[in-house]
């Protein structure tokens, strides 16, 4: 969840953050699934990307998050000029990601462009609905890397299939709500039907991984690629 709310309380997450890459200027970061991006505002949910990173890394701001249950690569800024830099990269579209996702069933096609604009639901927070008149505009691609099955529940196994996502715009859950449009929601995922198919439910984690990162250096103007293979 990219917004939790006041009755969740995340259990203790063991898994470290791995440091990708590291200089004066930013950090990149493998986030491990059931880690929060920020803290709560309850105390029980104080662990947290910021928390572990600010102890070491003081002044240290995140330029984006990755949902509760999503891992994967995420920058850094050591300092408020960096953030601001980087920040303008993403408005502008200049940070590409892609990510790596276990869906639902098989894709009847090899690749494509999921485009539904996206709006919150107030009456079923932190969820997000497909709205073309109150949504804002958003557009994602995927391609399929193979398909196969999921180990089930003893009664047989889950069609999935292995895509990269790529998302041309950046907003809450978007990837998570485009795959349950395209009738094929990510396994695990519990706000969007990732757990209804038979046999789902035996999924430990949302299988969604931000795995590759390209931005440019804010100092440098290197353009800069980071990858993170996928745990699943």
């Amino acid at each position: 969840m990219s917004a939790i709310n006041d009755t969740f309380i995340a259990p203790p997450c063991d898994a470290a953050i791995t440091l990708i890459f590291e200089d004066a200027h930013l950090l990149v970061i493998n986030k491990p699934s059931g880690l929060l991006s920020l803290s709560g505002k309850n105390p029980l949910n104080l662990d947290s990307v910021h928390h572990r990173l600010v102890a070491r890394f003081p002044g240290c701001t995140l330029v984006h998050r990755l949902d509760f249950g999503t891992s994967g690569l995420m920058v850094v800024a050591r300092n408020k000029a960096i953030n601001a830099a980087l920040c303008q990269q993403f408005s502008q579209r200049g940070v590409s990601k892609s990510y790596q996702a276990l869906l639902c069933g098989h894709l009847a096609d090899d690749d494509g462009v999921i485009e539904a604009a996206i709006a919150k639901d107030p009456a079923q927070f932190p969820r997000m609905v497909i709205c073309a008149v109150a949504g804002k505009p958003a557009r994602s691609r995927y391609r399929v890397m193979e398909r196969g099955f999921f180990p089930g529940n003893g009664n047989g196994e889950l069609p999935v299939t292995r895509v990269v996502l790529t998302p041309e715009t950046g907003r809450t859950h978007q990837l998570r709500i485009h795959c349950q449009q395209l009738g094929h929601p990510i396994l695990g995922c519990d706000l969007y039907g990732g757990r209804l198919p038979p046999g789902a439910e035996q999924a430990a984690r949302l299988m969604l991984h931000a795995s590759e990162l390209t931005l440019t250096h804010p100092v440098s103007g290197e353009r800069m690629t980071f990858s993170a293979p996928s745990p699943f």
